[in-house]
């Protein structure tokens, strides 16, 4: 099993408690919208752009949310759904278990090599976590992501642009410029920056094949 990093530990509790009190739905992971969860699941899911048959790394899959979208693609689907919240993943299970090519665990290790890596919504709950440990955390994912996938990966954030007075305490902000190049320089010189929907986020993609 995973030895938990401390910055996530307030961040485990805060998931069983939002599931245990809406369900597997988009509030139950933190979302207020099944529209804005489909919206970016849509930018996420460009990293696929081209692709039929494909192994995907759901990187904090929650209750699974991602795994309808992706399997209403054509071609087959291996998909291996992690997360840290081991109710998340019971969740999980309960609805799509016993569907083939699919995978559920807590265990990093367990995880295989993949074609993609996608991450949705993992970034922005910081809680009281310090921005300088959370940026910290947020690269070494990035890093994490990158070391398990071979042709590609797809996150998103919540933006520094957002409206001073729409901004939350509890939220992390990234810097969607600084990502980028960050990206850039340690991952793939193949990024793009997905910042033009109407929403206070950003979504990278990065091709590495």
């Amino acid at each position: 099993m995973n030895t938990l990093d401390p910055v996530l530990r307030p961040l485990l509790a805060y998931y069983q408690t939002i599931l245990a009190s809406h369900g597997a739905t988009p509030l139950g992971v933190g979302w207020n919208s099944v529209k804005a969860q489909q919206l970016r699941f849509g930018k996420l899911c460009s990293v696929l752009e081209g692709e039929a048959n494909v192994s995907v790394i759901d990187y904090g899959c929650g209750y699974g949310a991602l795994l309808p979208y992706l399997r209403a693609r054509p071609g087959d689907l291996d998909y291996w759904g992690y997360d840290m919240c081991g109710a998340m993943i019971e969740a999980a299970k309960v609805e799509f278990g016993n569907e083939p090519g699919t995978h559920f665990t807590t265990d990093r290790a367990e995880l295989p090599r993949a074609d993609y890596c996608i991450a949705s919504g993992i970034f922005s709950f910081k809680l009281e976590a310090d921005p300088g440990a959370w940026r910290d955390y947020m690269l070494a994912t990035i890093d994490d992501m990158a070391s398990l996938a071979k042709c590609g990966i797809a996150f998103n954030a919540l933006t520094s642009y957002s409206d001073p007075d729409k901004k939350r305490d509890d939220l992390y902000y990234a810097d969607p410029l600084e990502i980028f190049d960050y990206c850039k320089r340690h991952v793939s010189r193949d990024v793009a920056l997905l910042h033009d929907y109407k929403l206070f986020d950003f979504t990278i993609v990065v091709r590495m094949s």
